[in-house]
C-alpha cells in the first residue's frame, strides 16, 4: 500500500484548504483512513479518521472546522479544512489501517496504522 498526500500550502488565518491522499495497492474500500499532523517540536497527533463504513471522528481542536471524507472509486481520502488557525500549522500525514481490524477506540493512536504517506506542509499565517 502506498499513500500520496497533496494539497498543502501557505494560507492566511480564516482561509480554507483541502488535502488529498491517494492510495494504491490493496482494496481501498476496506481501509480505515486517518489524518495526523506534526507541528515543529511536537509529537505527531491525531486529527481525524474515517472508517471503512464511513463513520468518522475528530480531534476536539478541529471539530466543526475540518471534515474528512473518502471516495472509494478514486481510492482517495480528503481533509477539508475551514477557518484555519495559526495553530493548525503542521505537516499533515495520511495513514491507512488495513486490514481494518483495529477497534474503534484504537483508531486515535498512531500505532493503529500500518501505512503512512509522506506528509504535506500546511502553513497558516496570522
Amino acid at each position: 500500500v502506498q499513500l500520496q498526500a497533496s494539497g498543502g500550502g501557505l494560507v492566511q488565518a480564516g482561509d480554507s484548504l483541502r488535502l488529498s491522499c491517494a492510495a494504491s495497492g490493496g482494496t481501498f474500500s476496506q481501509y480505515n483512513m486517518a489524518w495526523f499532523r506534526q507541528a515543529p517540536g511536537k509529537d505527531r497527533e491525531f486529527v481525524a479518521f474515517i472508517r471503512w463504513n464511513r463513520s468518522t471522528a475528530y480531534a476536539d481542536s478541529v471539530k466543526g472546522r475540518f471534515t474528512i471524507s473518502r471516495d472509494n472509486a478514486k481510492n482517495s481520502v480528503y481533509l477539508q479544512m475551514n477557518s484555519l488557525k495559526s495553530e493548525d500549522t503542521a505537516v499533515y500525514y495520511c495513514a491507512a489501517d488495513t486490514p481494518p481490524l483495529t477497534i474503534l477506540s484504537g483508531l486515535y493512536a498512531l500505532r493503529a496504522y500500518e501505512y503512512w504517506g509522506q506528509g504535506t506542509q500546511v502553513t497558516v499565517s496570522s
